[in-house]
């Protein structure tokens, strides 16, 4: 009884631990009787390294009572765009081809994580973020690209 406490509080603990995104939204996808709902979910988080760069990702969440305990495995299906949301200035020492981490995100309790890499392509002066799912053994190949332009930042003509 005592490793069944244990292990359940590890669970929450491990659940519990922010990814350093901000939840935005969600939708359901299909009704759990049990449990939440498997649904949609829409997040945000600012590049780390590069300010005025913000970065939205939609992923899917597994419900029912093994996602409400976080012991199911979510899809590695997800999407990202990333936006221009104030003035840039690339750090010198970005990586280009090797790519900087910049999100990381628990997809399973053990080995399966959410990954957003950034990479800089000098020669256009563009932002690229790459998201995509990965496991210890075998990762998958589902991912996904955007791309920021670094452009001037004119505060009056800035969406307010």
């Amino acid at each position: 009884m005592k490793y069944l406490a244990a292990a359940l509080a590890c669970i929450t603990l491990l659940r519990s631990t922010p990814s350093g995104a901000e939840d935005i939204g969600s939708v359901d996808t299909a009704f759990k009787l049990l449990g939440p709902n498997h649904k949609i979910a829409i997040e945000a988080f600012d590049d780390p390294d590069v300010p005025g760069v913000t970065c939205y990702i939609s992923r899917s969440k597994t419900g029912g009572i093994s996602g409400a305990l976080g012991l199911a495995e979510d899809t590695s299906d997800a999407s990202i765009a990333c936006r221009q949301v104030g003035p840039i200035t690339v750090p010198a020492n970005l990586k280009a081809k090797d790519g900087d981490n910049v999100f990381s995100e628990r997809r399973s309790i053990l080995f399966k994580t959410m990954q957003v890499v950034r990479f800089y392509d000098q020669s256009r002066n563009v932002l690229l973020y790459l998201v995509y799912s990965d496991k210890l053994i075998e990762g998958s190949p589902k991912n996904a690209l955007t791309a920021v332009p670094v452009m001037p930042w004119d505060i009056e003509t800035a969406p307010q």
